[in-house]
């Protein structure tokens, strides 16, 4: 089953397209990154599909229904982010009490624990905490909810490197026993990548690449000798990334179609073959050069 479907999804703010014809499914019970540049739209399409905007063109489903100012996706979803709004008058014990009679499969034991777990005071207030703070309780809550579809978008902004790794770990164990529809969007994919089942990665309002993380790592390869025994490799192949290291030796990245018997001559010949981090693939897709921040330095 599929919870989440888009075909052709638009969204234009003042005649500019933000989202530019994105259509995918995202299955029911998996963790699935979404992965993109600032400003490439991925808090607008993850808003549409809470339900909090509408789509200017194109098709939205969320449990095959239109989520715009829909019951029955705001009773099945929780969107998680720095912006989240609570009741100022309430403490912060007080708001879990809360949350707990509005979410049908809230677990009070998860949020307690957690609650105690990162050293909160129950009398304290959402507005008065730090950003690291904010987003640590946001964090409890969302996982607390066990909503159908949990969206996180860029869930641990302010949090320090020992509470986003609590915070992955305690996804995962939860999900596991758990299991429910995840979104998940953040900028750190190298902490996240081996959390996550899917990736659907976004550049200038497009979906570029949607898959799972598995083929995702072994869907690019990269090659590095001296330039001129690179080059012969690549030559009718497009690159992804190019860098020199030292005066002769390249480093160029490509799409992984190379059969066993071309990387053992390329070995051969003095051309070493090794693998590409998802994490830094989606770096090179989403770059507008594909030197990177080497090409400035080039033309110069």
């Amino acid at each position: 089953m599929n919870v989440i479907e888009c075909t052709g999804v638009t969204k234009a703010y003042f005649r500019k397209n933000v989202l530019d014809g994105l259509s995918f499914s995202i299955e029911e019970n998996k963790i699935t990154g979404l992965i993109g540049r600032n400003g490439v739209g991925k808090t607008t399409l993850l808003k549409i599909l809470a339900g909090f905007i509408k789509e200017t063109s194109g098709n939205v489903r969320v449990f095959e229904q239109h989520p715009f100012n829909n019951l029955h996706t705001s009773a099945n979803t929780i969107f998680v982010d720095d912006q989240m709004g609570f009741p100022p008058a309430l403490q912060l014990q007080e708001l879990l009490e809360a949350a707990e009679s509005f979410y049908p499969n809230w677990d009070m034991e998860l949020a307690s624990g957690l609650f105690q777990y990162f050293g909160f005071d129950p009398s304290h207030y959402h507005n008065t905490l730090s950003k690291g703070r904010t987003s640590t309780f946001n964090m409890i809550v969302g996982l607390a909810s066990r909503c159908p579809l949990t969206i996180f978008d860029e869930p641990t902004t302010g949090m320090d490197e020992a509470v986003r790794k609590d915070f992955y770990r305690a996804l995962m164990k939860d999900y596991i026993a758990h299991p429910r529809t995840i979104l998940l969007s953040s900028h750190h994919l190298n902490e996240i990548e081996d959390i996550l089942e899917d990736v659907l990665l976004i550049k200038d309002g497009k979906v570029l690449l949607h898959q799972s993380i598995s083929d995702l790592k072994e869907w690019a390869i990269g090659l590095q000798g001296p330039s001129s025994l690179v080059r012969k490799w690549v030559d009718s192949r497009d690159s992804i990334y190019e860098q020199f290291i030292g005066v002769d030796t390249l480093y160029i990245v490509v799409q992984n179609n190379f059969s066993k018997v071309e990387q053992k001559e390329a070995a051969l010949s003095g051309v070493e073959f090794s693998p590409v981090r998802a994490s830094n693939l989606c770096v090179y897709l989403t770059n507008e050069t594909k030197g990177g921040i080497d090409d400035v330095f080039s033309e110069r």
